[in-house]
């Protein structure tokens, strides 16, 4: 496999990840919108925890397709 086609597979993988991540944290946003009044504060706080979590490990992924991206113009 070359180089070029390695990266591609490598941001097709990262992709999938952010999708993911993208996912739970709009499911997350969700569940808190509509239940942040009725739920217990401990659930409330471990979800704005997770939220927090989630849109850090989304922004790592994402400068780490960046640079994959910038590898590829290298190519």
């Amino acid at each position: 496999m070359s180089r070029l086609d390695l990266a591609k597979e490598q941001i097709a993988y990262l992709k999938l990840w952010l999708g993911i991540m993208v996912a739970v944290g709009i499911s997350l946003t969700g569940w808190l919108l509509s239940n942040f009044q009725s739920a217990h504060l401990l659930l409330v706080l471990t979800d704005i925890g997770a939220l927090l979590v989630i849109g850090f490990g989304g922004y790592a992924i994402h400068k780490r397709i960046e640079a994959k991206i910038a590898y590829l113009e290298e190519l």
